[in-house]
């Protein structure tokens, strides 16, 4: 073989290896970065701008579901550039698809459409206590114990784990702790058999009683099978439905989220703000205000937040005051503003929203800023219990406030409020 063959097949090879990285690469990074659901309002247009390799096509064979672009090209098959914006308009509610395909014929990826209703909630901003029930109750470790001999064991050391969550004793269903004590105490020194649920599974566990020099049988296993935590009320919809948080709330010493049964929704008064500072989080000081008036119920504790229903006239809301939800694509980089009650009344301040990430449904879509004088000067920031905080933009609802930079607390995470609405209507299936 000739030099100049083999150069030959040596470029040959070169360009496979391109078109096949192009390929590749083009894939991957459409599979991760073009969300695989998109939401609009039946009969309004929702602008879209992805960045896609050169040569993709956004095409759909719904009538249902009509395709256009800034620069009106015709409907039906939208030859995107990486810089070049595009519209979906869908014209009946229901699902729908489109695909994303490279050269116009490889399958990248297909969006799933949503064309639902419009929607309108009443920002919250409210200064809330959160009590949750356990579904069980909630192992957050195990304990040495001295027997009657006086030596010394740890019964359920690698049998039972922190976050498992104990159903049942002997079969005795377990709704408290005071439960798993009689359970444990009325059977002597034999073995003690738990149904318990460990990362969603159900299984057993047997884990050994032991006679306690002062004449009780124990497992020596420390359970909770209750949480409370203030927080901040996201918004209440017109059935009275609402979103808090933004989060889930997690146990103090596991750091896991929460399986709830149910749970109250309690009202807060601030007394002292816990400014933050660069390392050290700041924090909302607070009571619950637990009193015989019934505020709400909690239905879920979930990722993207806590769940449950309430009435309007409990926090002195009116169906005249909700405004619009804005989804994903509505969300601009700029200016926004939150709600809270940091100094105790619910006030609202400036705020940029400096990056916004649609592909993802995590309480981390969005990192916002504060910059209102009078919030910096007062928290120096985001602080905890600001958590939940409602933003808004451009008259919408678009999101809440979840979590806060440690080492800059001017700077914090958000979540979409589309995400918010979506796991409430899951949770209240449910």
């Amino acid at each position: 073989m000739t030099r100049k063959q083999k150069y030959r097949q040596f470029l040959i090879r070169l360009i496979w290896i391109m078109i096949i990285f192009t390929c590749l690469f083009s894939y991957y990074y459409i599979r991760h970065m073009i969300p695989g659901k998109i939401r609009v309002v039946v009969g309004e247009e929702g602008t879209f701008q992805f960045s896609l390799p050169w040569g993709s096509t956004l095409e759909t064979e719904n009538e249902e579901v009509l395709l256009g672009s800034i620069s009106n090209i015709p409907e039906g098959a939208v030859r995107i550039n990486t810089d070049r914006a595009f519209t979906v308009e869908g014209t009946s509610l229901g699902s729908y698809d489109m695909d994303i395909k490279l050269f116009g014929w490889l399958p990248l990826r297909n969006i799933q459409v949503d064309v639902v209703e419009s929607r309108s909630v009443i920002p919250g901003g409210e200064s809330i206590g959160l009590y949750l029930e356990m579904d069980g109750v909630m192992v957050v470790g195990t304990s040495e114990l001295t027997d009657k001999e006086g030596n010394i064991v740890e019964p359920a050391y690698g049998i039972v784990k922190s976050g498992d969550y104990i159903l049942e004793a002997n079969g005795q269903p377990v709704t408290d702790k005071e439960a798993l004590i009689a359970a444990i105490s009325s059977n002597g020194e034999a073995p003690c058999v738990f149904k318990i649920r460990r990362d969603g599974e159900i299984m057993e566990a047997k884990v050994d009683t032991v006679l306690t020099s002062d004449g009780s049988c124990k497992a020596g296993i420390w359970v909770r099978d209750d949480a409370q935590g203030i927080g901040t009320l996201t918004y209440v919809d017109e059935n009275g439905y609402f979103g808090a948080l933004g989060h889930a709330m997690s146990d103090t010493d596991t750091g896991q989220q929460l399986e709830a049964s149910g749970g109250d929704l309690q009202k807060a008064q601030i007394q002292d703000v816990i400014k933050g500072q660069s390392g050290t989080p700041g924090s909302l000081l607070g009571t619950i205000v637990y009193s015989d008036s019934h505020w709400g119920d909690v239905f879920g504790n979930t990722a993207a937040g806590v769940f449950g229903h309430t009435e309007l006239a409990n926090w002195d809301m009116k169906a005249a005051d909700a405004i619009p939800v804005g989804f994903k694509q509505d969300v601009k980089l700029g200016p926004a503003s939150i709600r809270c009650s940091a100094d105790g009344e619910v006030k609202e301040y400036d705020i940029e929203i400096i990056k916004a990430d649609i592909t993802t449904d995590s309480n981390k879509g969005m990192v916002v800023q504060v910059t209102d004088p009078e919030l910096l000067e007062l928290t120096g920031g985001i602080v905890q219990g600001m958590s939940g905080s409602p933003i808004i933009q451009d008259g919408k609802v678009v999101g809440a406030v979840t979590h806060v930079f440690v080492q800059d607390s001017t700077k914090g995470y958000g979540i979409f409020l589309e995400t918010m609405l979506e796991k409430q209507e899951e949770t209240v299936k449910k």
